[in-house]
């Protein structure tokens, strides 16, 4: 199965946190010249990978909302033109919730759509204002409600914490607005200061690296309490909600990424565009970024996952994937037992263990 990414380089303002490749367009005719380069590249990729059947289509961004209903949908017909999409894909667009209406949802949903990401951040009026977002809490509760109306049964929010002044008891605000809400889907982040971003060149009051720890297990446990199951890092799901298009990176699937900043893999090769969106819509060709999906890149991946690195996969995958895994479990079983749980079939970090998630695998995993 192959998944598509479009990345929608467009933003109508810039969140001061954020380093996702992004611009403000000065004229309607950037947007059109834009869509028009995508479904070019679609259409040149049907060429070499159009026999693959398409499981999952994700438009992200930047914003993709910003772009308009009508021309997220002319890029969604032309991946339909170029691939197979399988009945019952996966097609999610992010969207942020002061750009959208009834009209907005009726129109994605009538073009194919299924599944919407909604950029909520928090709930709490103080913390969007810091953030920089264009949206109020009462936006979202409409933007869902309008979602839904507009027949989505599939609805995702995204959540921040540790964010300057926060504390356990403004994180649960959020999680139980987000329940609520009636979300399907929640991916919740920490936030990180990314250099040169407009939060790195301020002084901002950020939680420590304890305070930040407390509210992560204080969402993990609160979530769980709400009926959401971790599924992975930063993820929480419904039963049967669970972000396919996201399962096929952290699974080392193949994807094709179209746009300024996306990433693909496929056929082993990684490949992507610069962060130019003169360059792409030039024509210019992605950069070849070498092999992918050797066997720690794929453990990396696993461990992500709540599901974990499991032997069997890993000798389905690989020519010697038993003896590469056992080496792992060897490692793995040194380890305090409150970080992961380990034995000889199955490798999965606990939430305590996905906070230093980076020191245990630098600790249990091959070089390569």
């Amino acid at each position: 199965m192959l998944s598509v990414y479009i990345h929608i380089p467009f933003c109508k303002s810039k969140c001061p946190y954020c380093d996702f490749y992004s611009a403000v367009p000065r004229e309607e005719s950037t947007l059109d010249a834009y869509v028009k380069a995508v479904r070019a590249r679609l259409f040149s990729y049907a060429e070499k990978y159009g026999a693959r059947p398409v499981g999952t289509v994700y438009f992200g961004g930047g914003t993709p909302s910003a772009l308009g209903a009508e021309r997220l949908c002319a890029i969604l017909a032309a991946v339909r033109e170029a691939f197979p999409v399988q009945p019952g894909a996966e097609i999610t667009t992010e969207c942020n919730p002061a750009d959208v209406s009834d009209a907005f949802f009726r129109t994605l949903k009538a073009g194919g759509f299924n599944r919407i990401s909604m950029g909520l951040q928090s709930a709490n009026e103080s913390e969007l204002q810091i953030l920089g977002r264009r949206h109020s809490k009462e936006d979202v509760e409409n933007a869902v409600a309008a979602a839904r109306k507009a027949g989505f049964d599939n609805v995702s929010v995204d959540l921040m914490l540790a964010l300057p002044g926060s504390d356990c008891e403004t994180l649960k605000t959020s999680i139980d607005f987000c329940a609520s809400l009636g979300a399907d889907h929640i991916s919740a982040y920490i936030l990180k200061i990314e250099p040169g971003t407009p939060f790195a060149r301020q002084t901002l009051t950020l939680p420590d690296e304890d305070e930040t720890a407390d509210q992560y297990l204080f969402m993990v446990r609160r979530l769980e309490d709400l009926g959401y199951r971790q599924y992975e890092i930063s993820n929480f799901t419904r039963p049967g909600k669970e972000s396919r298009h996201n399962l096929q990176y952290w699974r080392c699937g193949a994807y094709l990424g179209i746009g300024p900043a996306a990433h693909s893999f496929m056929d082993g090769r990684r490949f992507y565009y610069p962060r130019d969106l003169a360059g792409f819509l030039e024509g210019r060709d992605p950069v070849d970024d070498g092999p992918g999906g050797g066997f720690s890149e794929f453990a990396m991946l696993a461990l992500r996952l709540t599901e974990g690195l499991r032997r069997d996969v890993c000798v389905e995958r690989f020519q010697n994937g038993g003896d590469l895994y056992d080496a792992v479990y060897r490692r793995a079983k040194r380890l305090p037992k409150p970080l992961l749980t380990a034995d000889s079939g199955k490798i999965a970090l606990t939430a305590e263990g996905f906070l230093v998630s980076n020191a245990i695998l630098a600790e249990i995993l091959p070089e390569e």
